[in-house]
């Protein structure tokens, strides 16, 4: 019989002890010493000196406290001014405001003056010139002057700003080049409008209610119009009594109105232009006639 094959024992290997790892023990040092030696030693040496920050004799502690003293003292004088003088400027300031509204209702009461003195002016022209001799030439100056309210068939003519207009130039409107950076009516192009009526046949003109005479001025002040210095806001709705359907056709075939056909397209300048049955033309504020009279030459023989 064979027997099974013995198996040799089994020897235990002795397991070598584990040593401490190396970053473990970095780690514990840092913890156990937080503190640099150098930094630790330095403020051994200022404890034992006595060095605390504070001053330790008895002239710096009084000028340390002589110094807080002075700063209290300057802070609560301070308050107490400014809470005396408080009152005191918000007198002055209701006292101002006072002021500033006595002088605007002066200036508005010399303004209606103003006004009412210009339609005495008006009326007192208007009936001047009645009185001429003959009515139908006294009418025809009348018109062409401006010196009379006038009503009959005509053209309506809105002129409106860009829809995306500005003001350009960083707010300068004395800095932009043209219509390209602003998108704005300006003095110039109502100036070729109402040229360009005049010429097509238009027999009285006005701007916003602002009625046109020989003498009107369109000039601007920033990017406001200004028509006989009063300042106008868009739209420019220009108003001209005559041949309604005739005068819309002549101005629009004018160079006049190719231009601000041109403005519209280039520039976005929006327009709009109608043919109506009566237009209203108030009478101009001021009016002043001149009269003509032919230069005789003197010492001819």
């Amino acid at each position: 019989m064979c027997g099974m094959p013995q198996q040799p024992p089994i020897r235990s290997t002795p397991t070598r002890p584990s040593r401490p790892d190396a970053s473990m023990s970095l780690l514990t040092n840092v913890m156990d010493h937080s503190l640099d030696d150098g930094y630790a030693e330095a403020s051994a040496r200022k404890k034992a000196a006595g060095d605390g920050g504070l001053p330790k004799t008895l002239r710096a502690r009084l000028g340390l406290a002589l110094g807080l003293v002075l700063a209290a003292l300057v802070v609560t004088v301070g308050a107490a001014q400014a809470r005396v003088a408080a009152p005191v400027v918000a007198k002055e300031r209701e006292e101002l405001i006072d002021r500033i509204d006595r002088e605007t209702d002066t200036a508005d009461k010399l303004e209606e003056s103003v006004d009412q003195l210009r339609d005495d002016v008006g009326t007192r022209q208007r009936e001047a010139l009645k009185h001429t001799g003959d009515s139908g030439q006294a009418d025809l100056v009348g018109i062409l002057s401006g010196a009379v309210e006038v009503h009959g068939p005509g053209v309506k003519l809105v002129v409106n700003d860009a829809k995306e207009a500005s003001t350009g130039g960083d707010g300068n409107p004395r800095e932009t080049s043209g219509f390209s950076d602003t998108g704005r009516v300006r003095d110039r192009d109502m100036q070729r409008v109402v040229n360009g009526l005049w010429e097509s046949g238009a027999e009285a003109v006005s701007i916003n209610g602002q009625r046109l005479t020989a003498l009107s001025a369109i000039r601007a002040a920033g990017d406001a119009i200004l028509v006989d210095n009063k300042p106008l806001v868009p739209p420019y709705t220009v108003l001209a009594v005559g041949d309604g359907q005739r005068l819309s056709t002549r101005f629009q075939d004018s160079a006049d109105g190719l231009y601000l056909h041109a403005l519209q397209e280039n520039y976005g300048i929006r327009t709009a232009i109608s043919a109506e049955d009566d237009l209203r033309l108030p009478a101009a504020p001021s009016v002043i006639v001149r009269t003509a009279e032919p230069r005789t030459e003197k010492g001819t023989s």
